[in-house]
């Protein structure tokens, strides 16, 4: 049989689609629209595997529209305006029943490409359903983005899948004539990553590969049989970013395992390890600070050691960096004073620098008066001059604040040692 197993199962009505009840569930948000026949353009947004084209073809179907297919990755504008010229021939929009134009990866369309479906969007000759996998907020244009509805697609979750393997084995033609009994299912899921389609052929590959009409599926024998599985992960998408943010966000909520994890994810998916060295730097300094000041030591350490390195060994480096940031005390007092101080200066402006604190390089600038009332620090007690060096209409305005931690404690003593109650310390 040649046809793959997901294209033997793939659902014809939406009684048969498993999953993405939030879109076509009792209340979901494309259920009335598909009984009143009221189709939006839309874009469909989800991981593979996840049924976009599936629920394309089933609403074009229940809706009773002309259904037009492209798949962005071979199509281009001449053949957009050809269909767009069909569809101005059957109605548009003089019908309620004007063609579907489903383009598949439309993220791989050109800007003019995409440009070229507006205005038949616009008009109503077509209603637009495009499918992808990246976030459409990066690449869909913002004009054919507001013309359109986005739904989002979820990752099948474990009973979805185990719902497509019950149905695989009780309704295929193929494999209803063998005896299989699927004793364990974690493995087959763990490599699916919740993309359906790469289930059943995973599945389908199994099955293949045993002789005889009685089969036993096991996570063992799963594992034996599939040897490589190829990690889902753009480097230039919006994978790459959500796990750099979640590998950050563990590292910051001082979860080591999570952040090795997040690691693994990038590293088994082939980002570069420099990248993720130089956002081990980032969260040295964004988010433990001088809680612990060694940390900005050992990830800058760790970003010239990749750098010589390379692979596979830099792993070892990241994972050692990335469990030590995890598990040191945090603080973003650096970070946030920062922010304020930036803040601070697009709301006051150019402030003069005080004239007591003014280089004097040149014989005016002395007889001006540059610098003539500072005072050395080191000629003093403690080496603290209590002077004022902030400009005069925003003095005694405190931007860092220390963390609640042993180090910034002590910074925090000191500093109400040295200016009283000047900032409030």
């Amino acid at each position: 049989m040649n046809e793959p197993l997901a294209e033997r199962l793939r659902p014809q009505t939406l009684e048969d689609y498993v999953s993405q009840t939030h879109l076509i569930g009792e209340n979901g948000a494309l259920t009335q629209h598909i009984k009143q026949g009221l189709i939006p353009s839309m874009i469909l947004w989800g991981p593979p595997g996840t049924g976009k084209t599936t629920l394309a073809n089933i609403i074009a179907t229940q809706s009773g529209r002309p259904f037009y297919s492209l798949s962005a990755i071979n199509s281009g504008v001449k053949d957009v305006r050809d269909i767009i010229d069909k569809a101005k021939q059957s109605g548009g929009l003089f019908t309620t029943k004007n063609p579907i134009l489903f383009i598949d990866e439309i993220h791989r369309f050109s800007k003019s490409q995409q440009d070229s479906l507006l205005q038949a969007v616009e008009k109503g000759w077509i209603t637009l359903f495009g499918a992808t996998t990246e976030n459409p907020s990066f690449e869909v244009i913002p004009a054919l983005l507001s013309r359109c509805q986005v739904y989002i697609l979820n990752a099948f979750d474990k009973s979805d899948l185990e719902t497509l393997l019950k149905r695989a084995i009780e309704n295929d033609e193929y494999l209803a004539k063998k005896s299989i009994n699927l004793k364990e299912t974690n493995a087959l899921l763990r490599l699916s990553g919740g993309d359906a389609r790469k289930l059943l052929n995973i599945f389908e590959l199994i099955v293949n590969s045993e002789s005889g009409e009685s089969i036993e599926i096991t996570d063992e024998s799963v594992l034996k049989k599939i040897q490589n599985n190829t990690v889902r992960y753009d480097k230039t998408g919006e994978q790459h970013y959500d796990i750099i943010s979640a590998f950050i966000k563990s590292i910051r909520g001082s979860d080591p395992n999570a952040a090795v994890y997040w690691l693994a994810r990038m590293i088994e998916g082939g980002e570069d390890v420099k990248f993720i060295a130089r956002r081990l730097l980032i969260a040295a300094s964004e988010d433990i600070g001088n809680a612990n000041p060694t940390a900005l030591v050992i990830a800058n350490n760790t970003f010239q050691a990749v750098s010589v390195i390379g692979n596979p060994e830099s792993r070892i480096l990241l994972s050692q960096c990335a469990t030590y940031l995890a598990c040191s005390p945090k603080s973003n007092a650096a970070y946030t004073a920062i922010g304020k101080a930036q803040q601070l200066v697009r709301e006051t402006g150019d402030l003069s620098v005080p004239i007591d604190i003014r280089n004097a390089p040149t014989k005016l600038m002395k007889e001006l008066g540059y610098g003539e009332n500072y005072q050395y620090a080191h000629n003093y007690e403690n080496n603290f001059a209590n002077q004022e060096f902030m400009p005069d209409i925003v003095k005694n305005t405190k931007l860092y604040d220390p963390g609640n931690n042993a180090r910034e404690n002590a910074h925090r003593e000191f500093l109400k040692q040295r200016w009283k109650d000047k900032y409030g310390y």
